[in-house]
């Protein structure tokens, strides 16, 4: 099963909001699975993951914020059992 996330032409500044609030929630989801986890393994796997988000989060605001007005944007969640 496919869910179509976003899809469309969206400006720079709209784009850039919208992808900044799904890696918020994603960073949000990881810091509460870490507030209810006390192994270490996974707090450092997930602190890991937040660094890497962060890190795709600023590249991207250097890439767009020097790029054209417009950005596509095609997200798809797939969903395998």
């Amino acid at each position: 099963m496919n869910i179509q996330l976003i899809q469309g032409e969206f400006s720079a500044n709209d784009a850039l909001a919208l992808i900044t609030e799904m890696i918020h929630i994603k960073i949000k989801y990881h810091e509460n699975k870490i507030a209810a986890n006390s192994h270490e393994e996974d707090i450092k796997y997930r602190e890991s993951k937040i660094k890497k988000l962060q890190k795709d989060l600023f590249e991207l605001r250097n890439k767009i914020g020097v790029k054209s007005n417009q950005v596509k944007l095609d997200a798809i969640i797939k969903i395998e059992q």
